[in-house]
């Protein structure tokens, strides 16, 4: 029997340390392909772009003894995903783990990120996937800093392949997302989390004074209306690990018939 197959890839560009401690993490579950940025593309989303080429590096690299065959595009991190399936992996991957990413994507920002971005893509083909981030200091988002422990996230990343590999995960689960605080061990307890509404990164000013011309970010500080169940109350507060179920169906869970009672109240009306 072929061992799973499972694509790697991340926002952090293909040298992350991240990505490749993942890649560790994962070697004994399964048969590995790496294919991913050439370089930084946090915040990308699941992003197309037209001023990429779509241009191919390929290499094999040493991960746990084994050779990891890699593929290092000129692409976003969703694209990396696109190119993968269909011109890339030998067969239907049993799983995308996007990650381990440089800080934590929470709350309403997620579609920002290009880590969920990529693991939203792979569902998009039908494949489960996983989006990994470690917490960490604004300043590391881009870098992920100097001499950073990936031991948890490594753990948490196996366990949690694992049970996917093991057994799917129930309808309209698509991808889990997994935020690791940075104090965490491979035993911190971990707990099933819904996207906050509040944000969690608060855009800053530009100081065009200065020469700045984009929007900054900052950590929201003040976490007292923050929901008891979610993503930013588990990382922030409880200092666990947040894992939070996504689905590709981004439809509203409202009341279908109170909402179109009151659309078409008038509709008749205005039709005349």
């Amino acid at each position: 029997m072929q061992r799973p197959l499972i694509l790697v890839t991340n926002d952090d560009g293909v040298n992350s340390e991240g990505l490749w401690a993942a890649v560790n993490a994962l070697v004994s579950l399964g048969e590995i392909i790496v294919v991913a940025p050439d370089r930084q593309w946090s915040g990308a989303g699941r992003s197309m772009p037209h001023t990429v080429s779509g241009a191919l590096t390929q290499s094999v690299r040493e991960a746990g003894g084994q050779a990891i065959l890699t593929y290092a595009i000129d692409a976003t991190p969703a694209l990396c995903v696109v190119h993968a399936m269909i011109e890339i992996v030998p067969r239907k991957p049993s799983l995308v783990v996007s990650g381990i990413n440089f800080g934590e994507n929470l709350s309403t920002e997620v579609t920002i990120s290009g880590t969920i971005g990529a693991a939203l893509e792979a569902a998009a083909f039908g494949v489960t996937s996983m989006a990994v981030s470690l917490e960490m200091s604004v300043e590391d988002h881009l870098t992920g800093g100097k001499a950073k422990d990936y031991s948890a996230g490594q753990s948490f990343t196996m366990y949690f392949a694992k049970q996917i590999l093991d057994a799917q995960l129930p309808p309209d689960v698509d991808v889990l997302n997994i935020n690791i605080p940075m104090s965490a061990t491979p035993r911190t307890p971990w707990r099933l989390t819904r996207l906050s509404r509040h944000r969690y990164f608060v855009p800053i000013e530009p100081d065009r004074l200065h020469g700045q011309g984009r929007p900054g970010y900052a950590v929201r500080g003040n976490l007292d209306q923050v929901e008891r169940d979610s993503d930013i109350w588990a990382l922030c507060v409880a200092r666990a690990v947040s894992v939070t179920p996504l689905s590709m169906d981004i439809t509203s869970r409202c009341d279908f018939g109170a909402i179109e009672e009151q659309l078409r109240m008038n509709w008749s009306r205005a039709s005349e």
